[in-house]
C-alpha cells in the first residue's frame, strides 16, 4: 500500500536522498524546499515513478507552511510520514563572537520551521490513527564540539521534542523517530562555511563520512517498520567518527601535584 510522504528540505542532501528512495517504494511524495530550481530537477528525475506534488516553501514562514497543508490536493492530503529534514549550521565561531543572525536563522528554521509543520500535518495524523513524524536532529544535540554552540541547541530540542511527542501520542497508532546523524558529506558544511567549498572539504579530509543515500536508507528502515514498532531515537555516525577526547585547559604554570 503506498503512502504519502511530506519532505521538507527536499531539494537537496538527506531529503533529495529520502525521496528518492521512497519513490522507489511507489510512495507519493510532497516535496517541499525554498530552492526551486533543484526541487523541479528532483520532480522531473522522479516523475515517472509515483506521485509528485513540488512545493516551494520556506519552513520559517509559518503562514506560508499552514496554507501549504491546507491547500495540498486531494490525493496529496493524508500525509503518512512528516520527514521534519529541513535544517542548517551556520558558522563555526565561538559564542561571544557569533553572529546574532546566524543564530536567528538556526533557531527559526532548525526548531521553528520543525515545530510548525508538525503542528499543521499532526491532527490529520491523529484523525486518521495513523502516521509518522521523522525528525532529523544531529549527534550534536548530544555531543558538543567548539563552535557548535546553538546549532547543538537547537538538536538537542528536535530530540527532546520527539520524546515529548511520543508521551502525548500514547494511545494513538502515530509514531515519533529523531533520527541523529554525524558527519556527513552533504551540502551541509558549504552551508555553514557559506558557499567557501574549499573550507568546506576539508572537514571530511582523510575520512569515509556518510553520505546521503546511507541516512536516507536508515529514514526508510524507520519509516518501513510494522506499525507496532516505534523507534525512538537512532544515533548514527561514520566508523571514523567518535566523541570529542577530554578538553583540559591548562595554564603554563601547573601547581605541584601534592
Amino acid at each position: 500500500m503506498s503512502r504519502t510522504v511530506f519532505i521538507t528540505g527536499a531539494s537537496s542532501g538527506f531529503g533529495a536522498a529520502s525521496a528518492r528512495l521512497f519513490a522507489q517504494a511507489g510512495d507519493r511524495l510532497v516535496l517541499a524546499a525554498r530552492r526551486l530550481e533543484p526541487l523541479q530537477a528532483l520532480q522531473e528525475e522522479l516523475q515517472g515513478q509515483t506521485e509528485i506534488h513540488a512545493v516551494q516553501l520556506d519552513v520559517r514562514d509559518r503562514v506560508a507552511v499552514e496554507q501549504t497543508v491546507a491547500g495540498l490536493p486531494e490525493p496529496f492530503r493524508a500525509i503518512d510520514i512528516l520527514l521534519n529534514n529541513a535544517g542548517l549550521a551556520l558558522g563555526l565561531e565561538p559564542a561571544h563572537q557569533v553572529s546574532l543572525d546566524d543564530w536567528d536563522t538556526m533557531i527559526d528554521t532548525n526548531i521553528k520551521g520543525l515545530t510548525y509543520c508538525t503542528r499543521f500535518i499532526l491532527p490529520g495524523m491523529v484523525a486518521r490513527n495513523r502516521g509518522h513524524v521523522i525528525n532529523i536532529g544531529s549527534t550534536a544535540g548530544a555531543w558538543p564540539y567548539a563552535g557548535g554552540n546553538v546549532y547543538g541547541g537547537t538538536k538537542a530540542f528536535v530530540e527532546q521534542f520527539t520524546r515529548n511527542l511520543r508521551t502525548d501520542l500514547q494511545g494513538t497508532m502515530v509514531r515519533a523517530t529523531c533520527i541523529a546523524p554525524g558527519m556527513a558529506e552533504t551540502e551541509f558544511s558549504n552551508v555553514r562555511f557559506k558557499g567557501d567549498s574549499a573550507r568546506a572539504a576539508r572537514v571530511y579530509e582523510g575520512s569515509t563520512p556518510l553520505s546521503a543515500h546511507d541516512v536516507a536508507s536508515i529514514i526508510r528502515w524507520v519509516a518501513d517498520q510494522p506499525p507496532h514498532v516505534n523507534i525512538n531515537t537512532l544515533e548514527v555516525m561514520c566508523i571514523d567518527q567518535s566523541w570529542a577526547p577530554l578538553a583540559v585547559h591548562r595554564t603554563e604554570k601547573m601547581p605541584p601535584v601534592p
